[in-house]
């Protein structure tokens, strides 16, 4: 008669001690810190804007507040627009988020 195998212990999951979820009200849904709200309106773009026109950058990013010229604009599902600030740098930024300079007199 072979010898008995002997019972093969494993280690427990790594997921096994997962803390329990955020103390909160029990009908508020979880949502995510990484979740990103869209912005449904910037489908529609801002209208009037054109090639050569100066614009200030609005929102939010590394260069908001900052003035530029339109280089190109790019159509997809968000409109967008190529634009190089006044330090030289180009960037990209959503049509809804560029606001028209008025010429200077």
């Amino acid at each position: 008669m072979p010898p008995r195998k002997r019972k093969i212990t494993y280690p427990p999951a790594r997921t096994a001690n997962r803390p329990g979820p955020p103390p909160g009200l029990a009908g508020e849904p979880y949502v995510r810190p990484t979740v990103v709200a869209i912005d449904l309106s910037a489908r529609a773009g801002r209208p009037g804007l054109a090639v050569g026109d100066r614009v200030r950058i609005g929102g939010s990013g590394l260069y908001a507040g900052e003035a530029a010229v339109i280089e190109r604009f790019s159509n997809g599902a968000i409109p967008a627009a190529e634009v190089r600030t006044e330090a030289g740098r180009t960037r990209q930024v959503r049509t809804i988020d560029l606001q028209p300079i008025p010429p200077e007199s």
